[in-house]
């Protein structure tokens, strides 16, 4: 990974992602006690900042790899991105999806075009099925976070934020970002080394599943006790990925962990300052900064949202959350 492919995948990227603003409310900075900037990817396309590494993975493909189609697996912002990027591109896509994951997700998958596979958790193993459903069929797998050229592609939202952050004059801050296997997190660190070193990206993670906070402590990759369960459904993975974790390791400042109240009330706090939808992984990062802001140094905090693909029941217990929490 270098800061070349992350400039060769947001050159791909271009006329085809959105390029999301930077927000902010006087609202959230009274909650922070600091100014509080939010990079929306909820806006991105398929709600989520995961149809940037689909897209550019997808468009770094062979042509003749590509046009047999591709496989993934996820609970449902990768999917997402991935069924919508091939189609775009007119190339089959096979989604391997938890039959617990979020309604509104697997619905999406399929009406974006993609042939969408169940599986059982407690009882299936995901990448027996992908790997049979792979080889009979000659499909190329994109993994949602250990892939290079799907961390290039995060690594775009990155250089976005360096650019944004440099036009406000916000030299130095804490970047949090809401983090599950890194792929999100470390293409962005990588970004930032380059185009903004004075942003310390902070990876942010919900209570029980935060693999990436321990791991940063201890100095080696820890797993999470649980492989499912929990609000926060995006950014649950066991532990971080091999390619991640070593960028995180260098370039990362601690990680924060925030519950799910925080999340939900983070939600709600989106909605009523800023006008967006977000789903509880991906309000993490903004609870961190509102919430948690003894741990965060400096005048100005940049924070992602990173997807707002949330069902209209979790969405409902969001709004009914405090206006604060912890």
């Amino acid at each position: 990974m270098d800061i070349d492919r992350i400039r060769a995948a947001k050159a791909r990227l271009d006329g085809h992602a959105r390029v999301t603003p930077l927000l902010s409310s006087p609202f959230l900075d009274e909650i922070a006690g600091r100014r509080v900037l939010v990079k929306p990817e909820c806006l991105q396309v398929t709600g989520s900042f995961k149809f940037r590494g689909a897209w550019s993975a997808l468009s770094a493909l062979e042509p003749a790899a590509r046009s047999k189609g591709v496989i993934a697996f996820s609970s449902g912002n990768h999917a997402q991105g991935v069924a919508h990027a091939a189609r775009l591109h007119e190339v089959p896509s096979v989604i391997v999806m938890p039959a617990d994951a979020p309604k509104l997700k697997i619905d999406n998958t399929r009406a974006l075009g993609a042939e969408v596979v169940l599986y059982d958790r407690a009882t299936e193993d995901r990448d027996a099925i992908g790997a049979e459903l792979a080889e009979e069929r000659g499909l190329t797998l994109v993994k949602p976070f250990d892939e290079p050229e799907v961390i290039a592609g995060q690594g775009a939202c990155g250089l976005e934020i360096a650019e944004q952050a440099r036009a406000l004059g916000i030299e130095e801050a804490d970047l949090l970002v809401c983090c599950g296997g890194g792929g999100f997190t470390s293409g962005i660190a990588l970004a930032c080394e380059a185009d903004a070193p004075g942003l310390r990206v902070r990876p942010v993670e919900p209570e029980g599943f935060d693999d990436v906070t321990r791991s940063l402590e201890a100095g080696t990759p820890q797993r999470n006790a649980a492989l499912s369960g929990g609000l926060c459904d995006a950014i649950v993975t066991p532990e971080p990925g091999k390619l991640t974790f070593p960028i995180m390791q260098r370039l990362c400042g601690p990680g924060v962990v925030v519950s799910e109240a925080e999340a939900l009330a983070a939600m709600r706090e989106a909605f009523l300052r800023l006008k967006l939808v977000a789903e509880p992984g991906g309000a993490v990062a903004l609870a961190a900064a509102l919430y948690h802001s003894d741990q965060i140094a400096g005048d100005a905090v940049i924070v992602t949202i990173s997807g707002g693909n949330v069902d209209p029941e979790i969405f409902a217990q969001a709004l009914a959350a405090r206006s604060s929490a912890g």
